[in-house]
């Protein structure tokens, strides 16, 4: 989840969040969310996450949704779902309300 985080960092992704979900639910542990203000952006934050993770984990998401369209990006690592959404997208879809029985961590950013 961490290097999720990182990733996000080194491409300016926008309230990067970490929500726990190992207590409320059996089908993955967390789903880390960050945004972008634009398509382009959303890509280069999918590329940067999955680029980073491959080589500090040497782990590949199982599957990849989205990243064409550019407005929201799922990258599927198994335990971890992350999100990378456009900004109006991620106003739209609200994962972080969906889920506020979570425990959230917000990475301070090293900027």
């Amino acid at each position: 989840m961490n290097a999720v985080a990182i990733a996000a960092e080194e491409k300016l992704g926008v309230e990067t969040v970490i929500l726990d979900l190992r207590e409320l639910i059996d089908a993955f542990d967390a789903i880390v969310v960050t945004s972008g203000s634009n398509d382009r952006q959303v890509r280069a934050l999918a590329q940067e996450i999955e680029r980073f993770v491959e080589l500090s984990l040497d782990v590949k998401p199982i599957r990849v949704e989205g990243f064409f369209e550019g407005e929201w990006v799922a990258l599927d690592y198994g335990d971890v779902i992350v999100h990378v959404f456009e900004d109006a997208a991620r106003e739209y879809y609200d994962l972080e309300h969906l889920w506020n029985a979570a425990p959230s961590l917000r990475p301070q950013p090293a900027r």
